[in-house]
């Protein structure tokens, strides 16, 4: 199953760099480090009925871009490598690369969203 759901994952990833007309490392640092956690942000301000977590998120995301554009492809391609090597430390717990990726990069996120969504429900 975890085989399953990294290639799935690596394959929709590449389909949308693809598409977007950028590099795989580029989509997934956007995908992963920008637009989870700014819909993660988003449903925050939702809870706390304020509008405070999207800006914040927004206005690091626009000085990122603007710092970055230069070598953007560059800088995602440091972040991904070091994300990568986040990744293959889990080895030390017996986790190989594909296993952590799907427990951290799928498995967690989709926790997340659903306890958020647990909160805006019933809150």
């Amino acid at each position: 199953m975890i085989d399953f759901i990294f290639k799935f994952v690596a394959k929709a990833l590449n389909k949308i760099a693809k598409m977007t007309y950028l590099t795989y490392n580029e989509i997934n640092i956007i995908v992963y480090y920008l637009i989870i956690p700014l819909s993660w942000c988003v449903m925050l301000d939702i809870i706390v009925q304020f509008p405070i977590f999207t800006p914040l998120w927004s206005v690091l995301w626009i000085y990122i871009f603007w710092t970055k554009r230069k070598f953007f492809s560059q800088w995602c391609d440091t972040v991904f490598s070091l994300s990568q090597e986040f990744l293959f430390s889990f080895k030390k717990i017996g986790w190989n690369y594909w296993k952590a990726s799907v427990i951290i990069c799928v498995a967690l996120p989709l926790i997340i969203y659903a306890v958020l969504l647990i909160f805006i429900l019933y809150s």
